[in-house]
């Protein structure tokens, strides 16, 4: 049963390293929400990196159900610490928020365990989706790949943020092709610290309900 006393979005995004946790870090700041990262690989963790980039004076950063050591698929970190994933045991945390932020890790099909991935947590909260699609080349391909998977399994998608040097042609057809909306566009920075967060924060912030 899925409880809907509170906003959850599912932050994902075409590939790893693709940039989900600085805009998960600017979603709790425009949003003032909590942050919630359910399977982590790896250290440092993106909690860590999440709470070091915000002010939000009303986040709580949630602990994650797996915290596993090596910074590799979800399936093979839980295997090699004799763990599997079970998808029944990533619940809710509960919120006095109004808003959760929750960050998947890697891509939508990046596997949890012999039968589950990652975008099955979305599907299990009814999580709305925010997808980052990277630009470079090639991005075209993998951002339609995600953008039809979502679409089979029927989920509601808030938006797209995009990440990288502008390219105007892909951005358009990305959108054209999902009918999605642009919540953001971050371009390269020398730095990421608090003060970039706060900036783009305000800029999602006024395109969020446009």
């Amino acid at each position: 049963m899925i409880l809907p006393y509170f906003e959850k979005y599912f932050v994902t995004a075409i590939g790893t390293d693709s940039g989900k946790t600085v805009v998960s870090a600017i979603l709790t700041q425009a949003l003032q929400a909590d942050y919630w990262k359910p399977v982590q690989c790896g250290t440092p963790t993106d909690s860590e990196t999440v709470a070091s980039l915000i002010n939000n004076m009303h986040c709580m950063i949630h602990p994650e159900t797996y915290l596993l050591k090596n910074p590799l698929s979800p399936h093979a970190a839980a295997k090699l610490e004799h763990i599997q994933i079970k998808l029944s045991d990533i619940t809710l945390p509960f919120t006095e928020s109004n808003c959760l932020i929750i960050e998947g890790a890697g891509g939508v099909l990046v596997p949890l365990n012999d039968k589950d991935f990652v975008i099955d947590i979305a599907v299990k909260f009814d999580a709305p989706i925010i997808l980052v699609c990277n630009i470079y080349l090639g991005s075209i391909n993998h951002s339609l790949l995600t953008i039809n998977e979502i679409r089979r399994r029927g989920l509601k998608v808030k938006g797209i943020i995009f990440n990288g040097l502008e390219n105007i042609e892909t951005e358009e057809y990305i959108l054209e092709y999902s009918g999605f909306k642009c919540l953001l566009k971050l371009r390269p920075v020398d730095k990421i610290d608090s003060e970039y967060v706060q900036s783009q924060a305000i800029k999602l912030f006024e395109n969020w309900d446009d």
